[in-house]
């Protein structure tokens, strides 16, 4: 709104004033006439009572006028003040808004929020519209109390303003916010970080004196309580180490922000848990607040922001059921709520839609689950065998079914093997899962379906049913024990552990009874670019030994030619070049590790690997001294 409407207002009270002086001076000439003789006072007293008459009258005119002018402009000012709570209600209450969902849902792995930078680009030149618009109210309210006038206009003034204050304080208020979140699985004794950020400050020149900002962390009950503006007593749940930081301003950005870089978590108190609630269920939140004024100290403010729900652990062990109450409270959580209340159930497109952003971020992929992987995730919540995705829709899953019970005959919940195998996959298998050579998400009975109609050593890679974080090869081939009969076989699950040994690559690479990934790809066209290149030749005499993995009884009996020097066989270790050739061959063990029906136990091969790699670490020559 234009500032010229007090300017002219000024102007027209100068000339106001100006015919108030000639009126005075009309009254002090009649009552000094009281002095003259009667018939002096009588020809003098007429033209000044005329006179009087005809400035009283024009006054009066000029005064209503005035009043007028006066209500037109709190009139203007009042639906200036409305269009400004308009703007500022599509600004915190819906862009804000968005931008801390976005910030939320990044939590799960969404897309990064962004658009913090145009935010604060609005809500300064919103700043500066409401500013200007209080300072005016202000000026006519300094006008109004040099010349007063009967009527309502004061009380419309002070209304205006106090209504204009409250606009800027909301603005303030809500403007300090989180720009980058503390950890939400936060563990004790270890260092953390987040930066708080005031979008105004820059424009309201907050910055000529940096406040400080506070970090406390505080219950969910505690939480409660501040948001209905209840006394905590300044207590908190737990000691931040670090926890206090002065704001910088950085002029080329123009941003006004306080980093903590170096918090660190040194104690927390838990309150009484409910009913089966643990400990990795108990939600905390950081509160930040910082005091700091404006406009010369004309107003001062006292402002609060509280962090995303942060589950509290002291150990590694606790972190998949810690980020199990992050995924659900970040994906499902209302705006708006109480702290920090969530649905007990949730539809299952909804839980889909959760795990496929979840698996997408961690994998650092674009491949994500597609709608079979769901319906088999579907068939293991929901212990169901249908096929069709359309049965699932209407299906609701409860935070109990989700990571509270365990899955029938198993030790572990649906999250539990889910993230399990989130954990094998970004730490080994990103590469193979991007190739699309791994199936993953098939049980044992689909696969046998899918392997029977193909030729003898197609395999496919199947997550473990039975395992948190394994998983497994099948593949058709024909009975060792039972001429023409074919088979499906399925190796014991390979974990984390397993590949940090050897790599699935190269195990597939050494197991020579896998030919064609599902459905007919040579493996060596999916896999070669990963195998582990060969030896070097021998060096002062000696050769590098290898693990080799083997299944006995899909091994042939008789060693390959000995004539190449990086030659190895088994799982035995090359002997030092001059010497004889002399390879160890593992014989069969019982039909026990070959199961049809269960998965491969291969526990014997497996120790004998971890034994020759404890071999490898030690020094060659005492490992051959014996034999030289």
């Amino acid at each position: 709104y234009s500032p010229h409407p007090p300017a002219e207002q000024s102007g027209e009270l100068v000339r106001q004033r100006h015919r108030y002086q000639l009126l005075n001076t009309a009254f002090s000439q009649l009552s000094s006439l009281s002095s003259l003789p009667a018939a002096e006072r009588s020809q003098r007293e007429t033209p000044l009572q005329s006179k009087r008459a005809t400035v009283e009258a024009w006054l009066t005119r000029e005064a209503s006028t005035l009043q007028k002018y006066r209500l037109d402009l709190a009139e203007q000012h009042q639906k200036t003040l409305a269009l400004l709570r308009k703007q500022q209600t599509l600004i915190l209450d819906e862009e804000l808004i968005q931008w801390k969902r976005r910030q939320q849902l990044a939590g799960n792995g969404g897309q990064h929020e962004g658009g913090l930078d145009i935010l604060q680009s609005w809500c300064e030149k919103l700043a500066d519209l409401i500013w200007q618009n209080r300072q005016q109210i202000r000026r006519c309210e300094h006008l109004t109390q040099q010349l007063p006038l009967p009527g309502p206009m004061e009380e419309l003034l002070r209304k205006l303003n106090a209504d204009i204050t409250d606009v800027i304080s909301a603005l303030v208020t809500s403007t300090f916010i989180i720009e980058k979140q503390p950890p939400q699985v936060l563990k004790t004794q270890t260092k953390f970080a987040a930066t708080v950020r005031l979008l105004v400050g820059g424009k309201l020149n907050v910055h000529m004196s940096p406040p400080q900002v506070k970090a406390a962390i505080v219950s969910e009950q505690q939480a409660k309580a501040l948001v209905k503006n209840e006394s905590t007593n300044s207590e908190s749940s737990g000691e931040i180490l670090n926890n206090n930081c002065v704001m910088e301003y950085h002029q080329a950005t123009g941003t006004l922000s306080a980093h903590f870089r170096n918090m660190s978590l040194k104690r927390i108190k838990r309150s009484d848990r409910r009913g089966a609630e643990s400990v990795t269920e108990e939600k905390f939140t950081i509160l930040f607040e910082s005091q700091f004024s404006v406009g010369g100290n004309e107003l001062g403010f006292h402002v609060k922001t509280m962090s995303l729900p942060v589950v509290v652990i002291v150990h590694g062990s606790q972190d998949n059921n810690a980020t199990a109450t992050v995924l659900w409270d970040n994906a499902f959580a209302e705006p708006g709520r109480v702290p920090f209340v969530v649905p007990d159930k949730v539809k299952w497109p909804q839980i889909c839609e959760a795990l496929d952003m979840k698996y997408k971020a961690e994998m650092h992929t674009t491949r994500g689950l597609t709608e079979e992987n769901l319906v088999f995730l579907a068939q293991k919540a929901f212990t169901s065998s249908s096929n069709n995705p359309e049965d699932y829709h209407n299906m609701t899953v409860s935070w109990a079914q989700f990571n509270r019970e365990n899955l029938p005959g198993r030790s572990f919940t649906f999250w539990q093997w889910f993230d399990g195998v989130v954990e094998l996959m970004k730490k080994h298998l990103k590469p193979h899962w991007n190739d699309g050579a791994i199936l993953g998400f098939v049980n044992k009975q689909q696969a046998q379906d899918m392997l029977m109609s193909k030729p003898n050593g197609t395999f496919l890679l199947r997550f473990s049913d039975s395992e948190i974080g394994g998983i497994t090869i099948a593949w058709v081939a024909e009975n060792p024990n039972k001429q023409g009969e074919r088979l499906v076989w399925n190796l014991l699950p390979y974990t984390t552990k397993d590949f940090s040994i050897r790599s699935l690559a190269d195990r597939i690479s050494d197991l020579n009874h896998l030919v064609y990934l599902y459905p007919d790809r040579p493996k060596d066209e999916v896999f070669a670019k990963y195998y582990t290149p060969p030896l070097s030749k021998a060096v002062d005499g000696y050769v590098k030994p290898e693990i080799k993995q083997v299944v006995p009884e899909f091994t042939s009996p008789n060693p390959e030619p000995s004539g190449v020097a990086s030659t190895f066989m088994d799982q035995g270790v090359l002997p030092p070049a001059g010497h004889s050739s002399s390879f160890t061959i593992y014989h069969p063990v019982g039909d026990n590790i070959l199961d049809t029906d269960a998965e491969f136990e291969l526990d014997y091969p497996m120790d004998v690997a971890r034994h020759v790699e404890e071999l490898l670490r030690r020094p060659a020559v005492n490992q051959w001294s014996s034999q030289q």
